[in-house]
């Protein structure tokens, strides 16, 4: 069964693209099926899967908006392991013809069920608001990753996107939840990064992962080669993290099974 995983947060900078080229890096390690969907304009994680954004046949917005088949705009980028519907800036257009469209919130949900039985897991970076592509991504997914930095701002942000995904899951798609919430860039010294951990997990419990990315010059340096810090550096600290990552999600929904090196 293909658990679609969006992986969202409205707030930039807190590692959101850097968790879905590592994690889905890390499951496709496992052996699972994997595809990238970027629905971000800005196509951090077309470029940081090594594939170039301005060379572009067929993008994200050619699906959504009908244009294409998934299956002519999906790559399969040498030496990941993994698949990739790309983005550029073109999905700005997305957006605003998807408002214009009476099943808008839909095109999505609709153009992976064509695909989603090639995959294992589908991982979405959503862009860095909610907006209609972040909202075509919840009707979509069955669940929602959050990645965030434990500093005070982050949440009074986190208090709007739960209650974004509660109204999907009520109005729309009511398999949504929350798939958990990953603790990024974290720094055990500082006393405010512990004190949010803290609050995170007295009122997440057992939604919060238990691992906890730290601050690591890897990962920051990867996505400049186009490779995930798995395949820049295996032996970071940040690698070993996003493993870790891959093999919780993998337990609470795939039996634990990591077949490395099956």
């Amino acid at each position: 069964m293909t658990r679609i995983i969006a992986i969202a947060n409205q707030k930039g900078g807190v590692g959101k693209t850097t968790t879905t080229i590592n994690l889905a890096a890390s499951l496709a390690a496992t052996k699972r099926r994997v595809l990238l969907v970027d629905l971000d304009a800005q196509g951090n994680a077309t470029m940081g899967c090594g594939v170039n954004k301005y060379q572009l046949v067929h993008s994200a917005r050619d699906v959504l908006l009908e244009q294409v088949a998934p299956a002519a705009a999906i790559v399969s980028p040498e030496g990941l392991g993994f698949s990739v519907l790309p983005a550029n800036a073109d999905m700005t257009e997305a957006e605003i013809k998807l408002r214009e469209v009476a099943a808008g919130d839909f095109a999505l949900k609709l153009a992976l069920e064509v695909v989603a039985a090639e995959y294992d897991y589908i991982l979405i970076d959503c862009p860095p608001a909610l907006s209609k592509l972040t909202v075509n991504a919840f009707v979509a997914s069955d669940g929602v990753l959050i990645p965030m930095q434990c500093e005070y701002y982050a949440l009074e942000g986190l208090t709007a996107l739960v209650d974004t995904i509660k109204k999907i899951k009520r109005v729309i798609n009511p398999r949504l939840e929350i798939e958990g919430l990953l603790r990024t860039m974290f720094d055990p010294r500082n006393n405010l990064s512990n004190d949010v951990s803290g609050q995170l997990v007295e009122h997440f419990g057992d939604k919060v992962y238990r691992t906890i990315v730290p601050r690591n010059v890897r990962l920051a340096e990867a996505p400049s080669h186009g490779l995930p810090v798995m395949a820049y550096d295996p032996t970071s600290a940040g690698a070993k993290a996003y493993l870790a990552l891959a093999g919780e999600v993998l337990r609470r929904h795939d039996g634990g099974q990591l077949r490395l090196g099956a």
